[in-house]
């Protein structure tokens, strides 16, 4: 499990979780008392750190906050290679390794290079209208195409390398990595997909009389996912800030030609582990 010993540190916090700054500050402080090269410390929204990343003046970034912190993070680190590792100060965590107690121990060991690199399959999404490219996207869990405001169920057609798959009638359909399967899709009664697995997940959202079932297309695959609608649509990538679809709008998605690297101190099997954890209690209850 000896990798490269990381140097140059960037630590990211999220600037609306009360306690981050402090916890970021005591992170700083251990990195540069254990003889770290060079640390850069800034809430994630910060242009320094966009700028830092993009520039590669860090071997790897700590992240403080929740799930989201980390899928903002991994949209940051892809393009970069730049790998990610994170100090779980939100409720569930399921990208995280590291907690509050425990994060001193897993720190000192990637200054050693003790640690290995998980590789994570991104997908591309890309939006058109009838053969006019309006918006592309890279995402971490997943895209989203589902109803708008109206609560009413949308028509939906998938086709996977231009042949028909299915049609629906439902609230929405889920394309989703192995990381997005822990997520919305697992939500929407998908299964859940080790995380270094390298395939789509295509989950409906309350399918009504109509296909109902999951399923698993190969990293080669592309899928077509278009709406009939005569009332809103939308698309949503990694649960961003949704995007007006009308009726004929089609979204294509393939695996993108980058991955997340996740820094992980654990063997494999600590993801179950985890999940068990999470899935005989909810933290948030």
């Amino acid at each position: 499990m000896k990798n490269k010993k990381i140097n140059n540190l960037g630590v990211a916090y999220h600037p609306d979780i009360a306690d981050a700054v402090a916890a970021s500050e005591n992170v700083e402080v251990f990195l540069r008392e254990n003889g770290a090269g060079s640390v850069i410390r800034c809430s994630l929204k910060n242009k320094q750190l966009e700028e830092a990343i993009a520039a590669k003046k860090i071997d790897a970034l700590i992240v403080l906050g929740g799930d989201g912190s980390m899928l903002h993070a991994s949209h940051l680190c892809a393009p970069a290679g730049v790998p990610i590792t994170g100090i779980n100060l939100g409720t569930f965590g399921f990208l995280f390794e590291l907690e509050r107690d425990n994060w001193q121990k897993y720190i000192s060991e990637l200054l050693k290079g003790n640690y290995r690199i998980e590789k994570r399959m991104m997908l591309q999404a890309s939006h058109y209208r009838k053969e006019k490219l309006l918006g592309s996207w890279q995402v971490v869990n997943e895209i989203v195409v589902c109803r708008g405001q109206l609560v009413k169920p949308i028509r939906i057609h998938a086709s996977v390398d231009e042949y028909p798959m299915a049609s629906y009638v439902a609230d929405g359909l889920i394309a989703a990595t192995a990381t997005g399967s822990t997520a919305y899709a697992l939500a929407a009664d998908g299964p859940i997909m080790p995380p270094e697995t390298r395939s789509i997940l295509v989950v409906p959202v309350a399918p009504h009389l109509s296909f109902d079932r999951a399923v698993i297309l190969n990293e080669g695959a592309c899928i077509t996912i278009t709406v009939q609608t005569n009332h809103d649509a939308a698309l949503s990538p990694d649960g961003r800030e949704s995007i007006k679809m009308r009726d004929g709008d089609y979204v294509k998605i393939a695996a993108s030609s980058m991955d997340v690297q996740f820094i992980r101190f654990h063997n494999p099997g600590f993801f179950y582990k985890n999940l068990n954890r999470y899935m005989k209690q909810n933290p948030t209850v």
